[in-house]
Parts: C-alpha cells; sequence; structure tokens
C-alpha cells in the first residue's frame, strides 16, 4: 500500500449534502478514505447512510460539496472498473439468470460495446466465482440459491472487475447469524488476498468487529462521528451525539445544536 503522504484518497467528501423529493437526507458531510481501510457507514434506520453510498456510485445526485475518486472528480472520473458495489439485495430481474451470467455481466464497464467476452473476462468470471466459494454452483439460476449464496454472487460480480475499493449495502441484512459470519470470513479473506478498500454501510457491527477500523456515524444526515472503535450498541451515542466529533481529519466541524431535522429514507 502506498504511503497516506502520497496518494490522494481512494474517496474524497467534502460538504456533501443530498436531497430528495424536497427532503434533506445528507447533510454536510466530510472525510477522506485512505487506500487499505476497512470502514463501517453506521446509523439508523433514516439517517442517511445508504443514500450517501448511492450518491458515491452517482446513483442519486448530490447538490451541494465535492466528491473525488482516486483523487478525481466524480463528474470526471470514468475507471469505475475500480469500485465494485454489492447492493443489499438482489434485482428480481436476475433471478433467472444464473451465478456464471451474473457474474459476467460485472464485466460490462471493462468491455466495449458489442465485443464478445474474452479469454481475459472469462478468466476474471471464474476466479471471482472460485473465491466466493460458488464454483459448484456456477451453473445453477439464483432463484434456486440462498439468501447467503445470492449475497456471494454479488460481492462475485462486484469482484468480476478486479477493483481497488468494494462499497457494500447492508450486506448482513436478511441472512441468519451463521450465514452473516460466513460472509464476515469471506470478507476478512478477500481483504488480505486483494488488499482491498472496503466501505460498508451496518446497522452495527455484529461479525465484522475485528475487520472494521474505523466507524462513520451519521445521525439525522450527518456526520457525527468518525473515529475508531466505535460501538452502535451504545444508545448514548445514537441519541446524544458529542458536541463535537471525534475525527481523524482535522477539518470535520462541529456541528451545532439545532432543531430536530426532518427524517428521510436511509
Amino acid at each position: 500500500m502506498t504511503g497516506v503522504g502520497t496518494e490522494p484518497p481512494v474517496l474524497r467528501l467534502r460538504d456533501v449534502s443530498v436531497t430528495l423529493g424536497g427532503l434533506p437526507i445528507v447533510r454536510g458531510v466530510s472525510a477522506d478514505i485512505r487506500a487499505g481501510e476497512f470502514v463501517a457507514l453506521l446509523g439508523a434506520n433514516g439517517s442517511g447512510k445508504t443514500t450517501l453510498l448511492r450518491a458515491v456510485l452517482r446513483l442519486v445526485q448530490h447538490q451541494r460539496g465535492s466528491i473525488e475518486l482516486f483523487g478525481v472528480p466524480q463528474a470526471a472520473f470514468r475507471d469505475w472498473g475500480r469500485i465494485g458495489y454489492v447492493p443489499q439485495q438482489v434485482d428480481p430481474g436476475l433471478l433467472t439468470a444464473t451465478v456464471r451470467e451474473v457474474v459476467a455481466a460485472g464485466r460490462l464497464p471493462l468491455r466495449r460495446p458489442f465485443v464478445p467476452p474474452r479469454r481475459g473476462d472469462r478468466q476474471a468470471v471464474e476466479r471471482a466465482i472460485g473465491e466466493v466459494g460458488l464454483e459448484e454452483k456456477a451453473g445453477t439460476q439464483l432463484a434456486h440459491l440462498s439468501g447467503g449464496q445470492r449475497r456471494r454472487t454479488l460481492i462475485a460480480r462486484a469482484l468480476a472487475t478486479d477493483p481497488e475499493l468494494l462499497v457494500m449495502d447492508e450486506p448482513l441484512a436478511g441472512v441468519d447469524v451463521a450465514t452473516q459470519q460466513s460472509l464476515a470470513d469471506l470478507l476478512r479473506t478477500l481483504t488480505t488476498s486483494r488488499q482491498l478498500t472496503v466501505l460498508v454501510v451496518l446497522h452495527e457491527h455484529g461479525p465484522f468487529a475485528d475487520l472494521v477500523r474505523r466507524s462513520l456515524l451519521l445521525q439525522d444526515g450527518r456526520l457525527v462521528f468518525d473515529g475508531d472503535g466505535f460501538d452502535p450498541g451504545l444508545p448514548h451515542e445514537f441519541h446524544h451525539p458529542p458536541e463535537h466529533i471525534s475525527s481523524h481529519n482535522d477539518w470535520v466541524p462541529a456541528y451545532p445544536s439545532g432543531p430536530e431535522p426532518e427524517q428521510g429514507d436511509a
């Protein structure tokens, strides 16, 4: 990994705000995420964490502030293969597709239009399927897989471009405890073997506790905590955020007390 002082952050947020349907969802969030970090984006339902994630991926538009990816302004960024995205749920339209077909779709950002897959594409797909342990299910439709296997398929699709940044939205949602632990074990292996930077949306650390090195906590769309070792199980931290943000970044301002903002969807 390159030294902190010589490379731009993988992700830089500066005063990012997002409004949806006339409601402010994300309010002035600033943070840097550097290569090799495993960062949890935490918050209760309606805190804005998924909206912020979608803004990073340009799936929704931010109205204020700036986003940079690998040192490039988001509006000018084109190398989306460097970012792997794992959504919370499988699109229903994919249920009739096989594991291999879904993972192969992950290579599309790297291929020229109307050009059939090449040997390198096929090798990348098979490698990703193998890394998530689904070799024997490669020809199986997603409709016939368990929730955990579907989640692994989405992870494999994200890995198919050989990304440097892996962005995950609630990977532990809707699966049992054993599957959650299995996914955590998988991420532990992948972050080491691929030297990934990870940004993951979670309600709580759970089985990811020993993977997370830094936590960002959103409350009502504002960043109220940025630091190590945060335990979101403490109600005090949710309902009485600190007056000054604990932060890795000196430029992150404390937010003033004020009236309760309107809630939005996360």
